[in-house]
């Protein structure tokens, strides 16, 4: 029921040497950046337009902030009968998963931004989209990078939750054909692949872009102090 280290890195090996592993990995992460790219755009758009209108926040932030606390696993059937077993039916879940944590720290960034700047932009001229790109942007940009990198830990989660339910490629297949098998190797095999590809881009991608945001706004020399 517990394989050691051992099976499980034979497995490893020969499920990399068949290219089993490697084309789910593909799969998996075709559907990921895909998903992930919708959510960003669209979550830091609504998170914006949230912050600066009083009525669409009024309107609509109450729904966002309910939506969130719905596990994306609940939007697997509501995608299931809209685009039946399709891609687009993945795509769909993963986007819901991590959209809205997206939209809400955006939001939270933008209306965190001192009205001081916003001010002091506007006397110096900047209007509509100038006042936006140059000041409000850049000076939320902190808070939109942390709810970035929460918003692709919601969309790992979300894809792996709609592959084990929908087996379709990718590696919530090989956690569903392990299980069917019986075969606890492969499983574990597949969860040390899962657990390495998400540190592996919280470190590398989101940790040094993190790290170059703080040091730009002179948070890590006030930490340091």
């Amino acid at each position: 029921m517990l394989p050691g280290p051992g099976g499980v890195l034979r497995m490893l090996v020969h499920t990399l040497r068949d290219g089993e592993l490697v084309r789910a990995v593909a799969t998996s992460l075709y559907r990921l950046f895909v998903g992930y790219a919708i959510s960003a755009g669209a979550g830091i758009t609504l998170g914006v337009m949230l912050a600066r209108m009083a009525w669409l926040r009024a309107a609509v932030g109450p729904m966002v902030v309910g939506l969130q606390a719905l596990p994306s696993i609940c939007w697997l059937p509501l995608a299931l009968l809209w685009f039946g077993l399709s891609e687009k039916a993945i795509l769909f879940v993963v986007v819901m998963g991590s959209l809205l944590s997206i939209t809400i720290a955006t939001e939270g960034a933008v209306r965190s931004v001192p009205t001081l700047y916003i001010r002091a932009a506007r006397t110096m001229g900047s209007r509509r989209l100038r006042l936006y790109t140059r000041v409000i942007l850049p000076a939320a940009l902190p808070g939109i990078v942390t709810g970035l990198k929460l918003g692709w830990t919601f969309a790992w989660r979300s894809l792996m939750a709609g592959e084990l339910l929908y087996v379709a490629g990718g590696l919530g297949q090989l956690l569903t054909l392990g299980r069917e098998l019986g075969d606890m190797a492969r499983v574990m095999s597949v969860m040390v692949v899962i657990v390495v590809l998400g540190l592996g881009f919280e470190r590398l991608l989101f940790g040094s872009v993190e790290k170059r945001v703080r040091e730009r706004w002179g948070y890590a020399q006030a930490e340091a102090a």
